[in-house]
């Protein structure tokens, strides 16, 4: 369950509306060295889909690591994409506030979802630490029992031999499954937490949505889902250890508005089911391509925690996160202004040359690979991080357990979505341990 947010985005749905570079969908995107960055915006979805932004995270980083865009169609904002830059601003929350959002959208001003990430301390602290006890410690030893539990049940359902998306039958089904245990949620309901998710983040695809209305009335049908939840909770004379209780019952939380109700839902589902989700993905997607590295997590399975840290680094599920300057600031010898927006690319941050050797390649023995950017720094670092590396350890641990190979049978689909990286189709086969 990652610390993070949803996304607001202008009025008109669709990505229309966002192809600010002229690329129209599944247009070529052009070769990073022939653009000019003054003018190039790095969060056109198109750039996205097609996993090309990489060349010009580079550039990026090699000729203005602290970038200015001027014209987006969510106004202007900064780009840090150094590893050294990215910590300065992730672990200096008195100078760079999350306050207002921290993705590059602003929230609607008639439709604010206030969250905990979204806020700076104190309340920040209290509501965060209202629930963070649930991935504590002896809650992650009861938990994995269950994780393994449920990872075999999924995998003894799969085809052998046959094509078949991993996405769809492994990533989003275990994922979605932890995060009704999570909530204490219906199970039989499960798959709208992986809707009310992919809607929260999609504004700006055109597949989940159409419209401004559609939008807003599939995130209030979740408020009301989880308000007839929450009512029965608070009723009840104790909480029962599940998110919602634990809201409905803390101190600095029962208290919320609905709006705030449903930010904070809205932040544990999105947490909770598309990085995790993106990694288990990820992960087969990066074997796939370095099989060497897949030979030796067969040969040493003590590498697996190894290999958890690196799939996470290199998938980077979340590929930026957001802060607004609450002062001047001189970063890189750019002077940020107080207000601006500033946009730290974790994606761009773990494929620093300067940090990380061959950064592009998985290497499952990498040395200090979880100092990784991917869940974040300072105060608000993944709450769930511990969760996510179980649910991921668990996973390659039965993999490694129960197949000879996993074969993806071509590219993966990607989201078109600067912030959710991450995948809507794999087309695999899997072939049995005899």
């Amino acid at each position: 369950m990652a610390d993070t947010a949803t996304v607001s985005t202008p009025t008109k749905a669709g990505a229309e509306a966002f192809r600010v570079n002229g690329i129209p969908r599944d247009g070529k995107v052009p070769e990073a060295a022939s653009v000019d960055l003054k003018t190039f915006d790095i969060t056109d979805p198109e750039i996205w889909r097609q996993e090309a932004y990489w060349g010009f995270f580079d550039r990026m980083r090699k000729e203005d690591p602290v970038h200015w865009t001027a014209d987006s169609p969510y106004g202007q904002f900064w780009s840090v994409t150094t590893y050294k830059d990215i910590m300065t601003v992730d672990t200096s929350h008195g100078v760079f506030s999350s306050e207002g959002g921290i993705t590059v959208v602003d929230q609607d001003e008639d439709f604010q979802l206030p969250m905990f990430i979204a806020m700076d301390p104190p309340k920040h602290d209290l509501q965060r630490k209202t629930v963070q006890s649930i991935v504590g410690p002896d809650n992650l030893k009861s938990f994995e029992a269950l994780i393994r539990s449920r990872t075999n049940e999924i995998f003894d359902a799969l085809p052998t031999d046959q094509p078949f998306d991993w996405v769809d039958k492994v990533s989003i089904e275990l994922t979605t499954m932890m995060l009704a245990t999570l909530f204490d949620f219906p199970f039989e309901d499960r798959r709208k937490l992986t809707r009310w998710s992919d809607v929260a983040t999609g504004r700006n695809n055109p597949d989940i949505v159409t419209s401004e209305e559609q939008w807003r009335g599939e995130l209030m049908e979740c408020l009301g889902y989880f308000t007839r939840l929450w009512n029965d909770r608070v009723n009840a004379p104790e909480s029962k250890g599940d998110l919602i209780s634990m809201l409905a019952h803390g101190e600095h939380t029962k208290n919320m508005t609905p709006q705030e109700y449903l930010g904070n839902l809205l932040l544990l589902i999105v947490g909770g089911n598309d990085t995790t989700r993106n990694s288990m993905t990820g992960g087969v997607w990066a074997m796939h391509q370095w099989p060497e590295q897949m030979a030796k997590l067969k040969a040493d399975h003590s590498l697996i925690p190894s290999a958890v840290s690196e799939i996470i680094r290199w998938q980077t599920p979340l590929a930026h996160m957001r802060r607004t300057a609450l002062a001047d600031y001189e970063l890189h010898g750019k002077q940020i202004r107080k207000g601006d927006k500033v946009l730290m690319w974790y994606a761009s941050g773990n494929r620093d040359e300067t940090q990380y050797s061959n950064p592009e390649v998985l290497w499952i023995e990498r040395p200090m690979v979880r100092r990784h950017l991917s869940f974040g720094f300072g105060i608000h670092r993944c709450v769930g991080n511990r969760l996510a590396e179980l649910q991921l350890q668990v996973l390659w641990e039965e993999i490694l357990k129960r197949f000879d190979r996993i074969e993806v049978l071509g590219e993966p689909e990607r989201l078109p979505n600067s912030f959710v990286k991450g995948y809507t189709k794999m087309m695999v086969k899997v072939t049995p341990k005899t």
